[in-house]
């Protein structure tokens, strides 16, 4: 195997290990720390209870289970954080070894890895990337916040492997290194009810890039570039035609170099994704030709819960784009999806900024069905404003009734989009299953 066992040994061997969260990472963290470790104990810590038998635990792996799961910390020499726990604590303030399954990947293999953040449209582009690089016959591999934890695939790595990696703002939160080519797509207000401010969103998410070296690269927006950076950084944008990449109408520029999307050929909706392509152009040209680029794009298929066209219902097209947080991607949404006469909007209030939306609402001759707590802040923004039809504006509890009306309302021909521009916590498990379930509800009218 390559040497990621060697460094995983050196870090826990003889060390008393906790796993903070026993989901899909943390279960992946402890199949490689008994197939390769020895370290002198491991605990398990969750708020949830943890069934031992069907977990496959040993007796002597101890399980710590409920709302004091964090105060066992510091009986620990090494302590491996998964991305949806939040610390009770500040690791300075701990006297344990705070690190993770991403941080430990990135310090062996971070040249290899190309990283993906942004609050919008990174599972696509590490998606597009990760398909244009495979259907070009690279030794490419798919991880991260995409689903798949980076130490699923860390045996596989070998000298000529392409990593792309999804991350999130809790994956970067505490890390020290940056992989050798880092994607900053863009900075919307998100993730406020953990971090409070957009300046403490912000900085997690800088972590991208602020450990890079020399000769790395760094692709971001370019309203967020950094100032100063010892990799070759290189702007893009969609709205600023002075950016060294910048994509509008379907056309991508670069100094000495242009492409045109094939947009009649490709499967993506809407200028965002323009914008999303415009990145994977840039990115793979450092790996496949443009043939090769053009080809694989053309037959890769969108991800589920993003703009996602799912049929015709009572003469009604529907898009599911349950993905949908902010007000960006709502606004975008309604933009992108083909005679779109109805929006859901509404779920967990995060108390972002609806502002911008209710702007682009007001100026719209769209339906909008709101729902659930932040879909009724949205309501009372839409009827304090100076509409000229109110009777376009509704509000329902749940999204059951919003589809209901939905159905009613939306005239056949015409479009119904699921566009929350609000989080799916506290209603559904997450944003895939709100999209499931909006899916069924649609095809059971």
């Amino acid at each position: 195997m390559n040497n990621f066992a060697e460094h995983l040994k050196e870090i826990t061997d003889g060390k008393s290990v906790c796993i903070l969260g026993f989901g899909r990472e943390g279960r992946s963290t402890y199949a490689m720390l008994t197939k390769y470790c020895s370290p002198s104990c491991i605990a398990i810590a969750d708020l949830s209870s943890i069934d031992r038998e069907a977990a496959g635990l040993p007796d002597n792996v101890e399980l710590i289970c409920g709302s004091a799961y964090q105060e066992c910390l510091d009986r620990f020499d090494v302590v491996f954080k998964s991305p949806g726990i939040v610390l009770g604590a500040s690791p300075d303030d701990l006297s344990c070894t705070v690190t993770s399954e991403t941080q430990v990947f990135f310090e062996v293999f971070r040249d290899k890895i190309i990283g993906i953040t942004g609050t919008k449209g990174k599972s696509t582009v590490t998606s597009m990337i990760y398909h244009i690089l495979k259907e070009s016959g690279k030794d490419a591999y798919i991880a991260g916040n995409i689903g798949i934890p980076v130490f699923d695939i860390a045996e596989k790595i070998g000298d000529d492997s392409i990593i792309v990696c999804e991350l999130s703002c809790h994956q970067l939160e505490y890390m020290t290194v940056s992989p050798a080519t880092a994607i900053f797509l863009n900075l919307y207000e998100e993730h406020l009810d953990h971090y409070g401010t957009m300046e403490k969103y912000y900085n997690a998410k800088k972590n991208i890039y602020l450990h890079q070296q020399k000769h790395d690269t760094l692709l971001i927006n370019s309203e967020i570039a950094p100032e100063e950076s010892p990799a070759y950084v290189y702007t893009i944008s969609n709205t600023d035609p002075k950016a060294d990449i910048f994509v509008s109408d379907g056309r991508i520029t670069r100094p000495g170099e242009e492409y045109e999307i094939p947009t009649d050929n490709i499967k993506l909706l809407g200028e965002h994704n323009h914008y999303n392509i415009a990145v994977a152009h840039f990115i793979t040209t450092f790996y496949v030709d443009e043939k090769q680029f053009t080809s694989a794009l053309c037959t890769f298929d969108p991800l589920a819960h993003r703009l996602e066209y799912f049929g015709t219902f009572k003469g009604i097209r529907w898009y599911d784009d349950s993905i949908s947080t902010a007000c960006a991607t709502a606004i975008e949404a309604i933009k992108s999806v083909p005679e779109a006469a109805t929006i859901l909007i509404g779920g967990m209030d995060r108390g972002i900024d609806y502002t911008p939306l209710v702007d682009f609402l007001t100026q719209s001759d769209i339906s909008v069905i709101c729902m659930e707590a932040s879909g009724k802040r949205v309501f009372d923004m839409l009827l304090s404003a100076e509409l000229e039809d109110e009777k376009r504006i509704h509000y329902v509890s749940h999204l059951p009734e919003a589809v209901k009306l939905a159905a009613e309302i939306t005239p056949e021909g015409r479009s119904c989009v699921l566009s929350p521009a609000a989080a799916s916590y506290g209603i559904f498990k997450n944003f895939e299953e709100r999209g499931d379930v909006f899916k069924e509800l649609v095809k059971a009218l």
